[in-house]
């Protein structure tokens, strides 16, 4: 049965807007205006940006570190604001899952959590800027807004009556694989969020080689580049890593993007050969592979365009978004 159209609808609209606030976010992060304010919930103790020479002075002085950039201001704090917004309609999304538990249909216990999954990300929103872009921290900020986005969409997904599942519910083994599926994807949005975090994304400036024709470079400082935690009082915008450090972390980012290609062109080939709504799936996970892929080798070719930075992690979050709705209907209800 389905779930009420009005919830429907919100969950709809939840899951928009966080899509939004996920690409908005690696907008600000690729801009470097992660710093844009260096306080938070507010900027230089404002809630808008200081505009005005007596207020750019004022925040100049109390903050004598980071001088007031308007530009970069703004851009942190329209990705403020459109959270804040997020944060609200998920919990109106969750009151009225709660309200709606006894209906038949009707998910609540995915929205609730997500209340908790949303104010666990507004503090690593705030850690990320009060410790100053730490890796470590934005990699996970950037892995809650996918993980909420995820959620959302399963949750609209699991609000519509869905048939045509077909073969595709009783395919043997393809619980399993779309598990590994959704663990090696997740496992390559994380590296892909380390290579971000610490500027390594140009490391390896030539494909299908990394640099000077080499292959696999023998100077790739694998100990360094993950070190996970150094601490907290250093500011790391623009990295603090040196250069066999980040060749290092982009190598890895590399036999990831080739593992998680084999694990899902087998995924997408098993579900065309299960027939019927398979193949359409089969065909939207090899797809959304296929434009990830392209758009990674473009950043490297083209040497890291902002709109195929921002595109990248707009792939990322749509090819999770397939894979929960693969996972959607083989569960069909």
């Amino acid at each position: 049965m389905k779930a009420n159209p009005r919830f429907f609808r919100l969950s709809l609209a939840t899951t928009a807007l966080t899509f939004f606030v996920v690409v908005l976010g690696a907008w600000v992060r690729l801009t470097d205006a992660g710093l844009g304010c260096p306080d938070w919930p507010g900027c230089y103790g404002q809630l808008d940006v200081p505009n005005t020479p007596e207020a750019v002075a004022a925040a100049n002085a109390a903050f004598p570190d980071t001088p007031v950039d308007i530009g970069k201001g703004w851009r942190e704090m329209v990705h403020r604001y459109a959270a804040g917004i997020l944060g609200l309609l998920v919990l109106g999304l969750g009151i009225f899952a709660w309200r709606l538990r006894k209906n038949p249909g009707q998910p609540w216990k995915v929205p609730l959590a997500l209340v908790g999954i949303i104010l666990f990300q507004a503090t690593l929103g705030a850690w990320t800027v009060t410790w100053q872009l730490k890796p470590a921290v934005v990699t996970a900020h950037l892995l809650g807004g996918l993980t909420t986005l995820s959620l959302l969409w399963w949750t609209t997904l699991r609000t519509q009556a869905m048939g045509g599942a077909g073969r595709l519910a009783t395919t043997r083994g393809l619980g399993a694989l779309l598990a590994v599926g959704l663990v090696a994807t997740i496992a390559q949005v994380t590296l892909g969020g380390w290579t971000s975090t610490n500027y390594a994304a140009l490391a390896c400036n030539e494909f299908p080689t990394c640099s000077l024709g080499e292959y696999w470079p023998d100077r790739a400082d694998f100990d360094e580049g993950f070190v996970l935690w150094r601490g907290l009082g250093v500011n790391y915008e623009f990295g603090v890593l040196d250069h066999p450090a980040r060749m290092a972390i982009h190598l890895v980012h590399r036999v990831g993007a080739i593992a998680l290609t084999l694990v899902l062109g087998f995924l997408a080939w098993w579900l065309w050969r299960a027939g019927g709504i398979g193949r359409g799936m089969g065909i939207a996970v090899a797809g959304a592979l296929l434009l990830q892929i392209t758009i990674g080798i473009g950043n490297v070719v083209y040497n890291l365009p902002l709109t195929l930075a921002v595109a990248h992690n707009a792939g990322a979050a749509l090819l999770l978004m397939v894979l929960v709705t693969v996972i959607h209907v083989r569960r069909a209800p």
